[in-house]
């Protein structure tokens, strides 16, 4: 027969000996309900506004509905899963991906704040992989007609687009103080804050974006002339609307649009797209992967390759070259002499 009481010691002692080691997890604590503890979670993350707004649209939109209701302990990598292949019947995979990181990132708050013993988010949760497309960059013909297309106040943030490869909100966000026309270059250590209001400024969207990034004469000529038809606004923004305030990205999306669609560009181009086509003139122009990078603010060589590896030159057609170069005049003249003592035995 089963000792209770020698059981219930043994339970204790166990109990005990976690907390003094720091291990130990209430019962209680797996009883919070996903909606409570991730609602906690979410408003003490330090987001930038975007963000938070978007993880707050997830949650709300996509995974309170499904697993909101249930508690923090009882829920499985079955109901993980369950949350995945039903998203995923609906949504694209980058998506569907987006909503499992927020999931397991609450999770992953909940295990270091032992509400809970392990994190449902497993590696069995299968979640759908994003087909990977290979950037087609615009054409210097597509690009010009763009800058054509373009309503006079905005043709020169097309060209700092192409020209700099400073992503929307880096654009937007430039003051003229960033810009130095003597030693010619471009300060990114900031970006324009979404939203209505006053103009808020961010930091970069990450450490390696802060950058001071070459300014070709073409770009600062196309600045000089913009300014001299539309002055800056009291903070210094060298881009603003017809009220003289900050651009926003949703009060220029639909002149975007059309200017896209007048100059023939692919349906859902975006301004985006001028940084890809900055990056492939670096590319062409014979740039290191190191460049790119640096001038682009990505956090990685790695990250740079993963995007716009295809477009550097054929490393077979490079190898081929040296090789011939390097020994054609070395093995040639030797398999020439070898040929001549074969005809003179």
């Amino acid at each position: 027969m089963f000792d209770r009481k020698k059981d219930a010691q043994n339970h204790l002692a166990e109990v005990e000996g976690s907390k003094l080691i720091g291990t130990y997890i209430d019962p209680k604590a797996g009883r919070t309900t996903f909606r409570t503890y991730a609602e906690q979670w979410r408003v003490i993350q330090p987001h930038r506004p975007s963000t938070e707004s978007k993880y707050k649209r997830v949650l709300e939109l996509h995974v309170y509905p499904r697993l909101g209701g249930r508690r923090m302990a009882q829920i499985r990598p079955s109901h993980i899963q369950a949350l995945v292949t039903e998203c995923g019947q609906m949504m694209a995979p980058n998506t569907v991906r987006g909503i499992h990181r927020v999931v397991s990132a609450v999770f992953a708050a909940a295990l270091a704040d032992r509400l809970i013993v392990v994190s449902p988010c497993t590696k069995r949760v299968v979640v759908p992989k994003a087909p990977r497309a290979e950037i087609e960059p615009f054409t210097v013909e597509q690009v010009a007609k763009l800058f054509d297309a373009m309503p006079e106040r905005y043709r020169a943030l097309a060209v700092v687009g192409a020209g700099l490869g400073l992503r929307f909100s880096e654009a937007v966000g430039l003051t003229v103080d960033r810009v130095d026309f003597l030693r010619r270059t471009v300060t990114v250590d900031r970006q324009l804050l979404p939203g209505a209001g006053p103009v808020r400024f961010g930091p970069p969207k990450t450490a390696s974006s802060a950058r001071k990034v070459p300014a070709p004469q073409v770009v600062l000529d196309e600045l000089a002339r913009h300014l001299a038809t539309y002055p800056a606004s009291a903070e210094g923004l060298i881009f603003t609307n017809s009220r003289g305030r900050s651009v926003k990205a949703n009060s220029i999306s639909d002149q975007w649009l059309a200017s896209a669609a007048r100059a023939g560009l692919p349906e859902g181009s975006r301004y985006h797209e001028l940084r890809h086509f900055y990056a492939s003139l670096l590319i062409d122009q014979g740039a290191s992967v190191k460049s790119v990078q640096r001038n682009l603010g990505h956090s990685s060589a790695m990250v740079t390759l993963n995007l716009y590896s295809h477009l550097w030159p054929d490393s077979d057609d490079r190898t081929r070259a040296a090789v011939d170069n390097v020994l054609g005049g070395v093995v040639a003249p030797a398999l020439h002499g070898h040929q001549l003592q074969g005809v003179e035995a």
